[in-house]
């Protein structure tokens, strides 16, 4: 390979390492773009949105990037592509954090001067059928404290709606799953993180075949309650964390307790068990329904 080798050629060549069998070959993400929403039947406007932040907290910490990129899928779960994104950085109130600017390269001096107003938020995101974050449980709380425009959409998460160790995957992070799908970008830029979230979307998967976004839809759809386990024995904090149960500590105005999300249809079998082997006595507990329009937020 020689400095002019054409982009035809350093392909030929990846093709050929991989047809080895011995390498992997990792290309950089190109998005595929569209110039304009088709208005075709069946096709709805999602958008893949990526906060950075000045820390982890989003009662106290506050965002310094907002990156949105809208595409069109259809309902089966086929992406079209990605329209033109909402890039923005934000002076914070509070100097970033110097790990915040060695994690994401956001300098205090590029963010001088910025900013961002929620209508302007509000009016890109109107049209959206659905946002879609990698940790919605973060970027949700983030968004919704910034404007209440968020709270009217439906969320999901590409992190928590795929199985993806089922499907092979070795972790969960948008690198590891960008690497495995072969393709490598710019990480912990908001705009990058959301092209590389819709690209992995956009693709079958490896074990059950499906299309990564379809199966995305599928969970997001699911109706779902989280069962608070108030006052159970502290004896059985180890069991309920196996189990899959977080601790709230209260704060967010849900109850100090226990509690884990479910399947509807799993609520019985899972307020039996904790009748039977936790509270050894039958149990009213709270039991919160929660809806595509209430996931990942302080709400539940």
């Amino acid at each position: 390979m020689t400095d002019d080798s054409t982009p035809d050629q350093m392909e030929h060549m990846a093709r050929t390492l991989e047809g080895t069998g011995r390498y992997r070959v990792l290309r950089p993400l190109t998005p595929r773009t569209l110039s304009d929403y088709p208005q075709e039947a069946g096709t709805r406007l999602g958008m893949f949105l990526d906060l950075e932040t000045t820390g982890l907290s989003a009662a106290r910490d506050e965002i310094i990037e907002f990156g949105i990129v809208p595409f069109v899928y259809t309902l089966d779960g086929r992406i079209l592509g990605s329209l033109e994104p909402f890039s923005r950085l934000r002076e914070p109130s509070c100097p970033i954090p110097p790990q915040i600017t060695e994690l994401t390269g956001i300098t205090p001096a590029m963010v001088a001067g910025q900013s961002v107003t929620p209508e302007e938020v509000e009016h890109f995101v109107a049209p959206a059928s659905l946002i879609i974050a990698h940790n919605a449980n973060f970027d949700r709380k983030f968004a919704e404290r910034f404007t209440p425009a968020f709270t009217t959409k439906p969320w999901a998460c590409s992190m928590r709606d795929v199985d993806w160790a089922a499907e092979g995957y070795e972790g969960r992070k948008l690198s590891y799953l960008g690497m495995q799908a072969g393709f490598w970008f710019d990480g912990h830029r908001a705009v990058d993180d959301c092209q590389a979230g819709i690209a992995i979307l956009d693709r079958d998967l490896p074990v059950s075949g499906r299309r990564a976004l379809g199966v995305l839809l599928e969970n997001a759809r699911q109706i779902r309650c989280r069962i608070w386990a108030e006052n159970a024995p502290y004896e059985y904090k180890d069991m309920l964390r196996q189990r899959g149960y977080r601790w709230n500590d209260g704060t967010d105005g849900n109850p100090r307790a226990w509690s884990i999300s479910l399947p509807e249809e799993q609520v019985d079998a899972e307020l039996a068990f904790l009748s039977a082997e936790v509270f050894a006595r039958p149990v009213e507990l709270p039991v919160t329904r929660i809806t595509p329009w209430d996931r990942f937020s302080t709400r539940c």
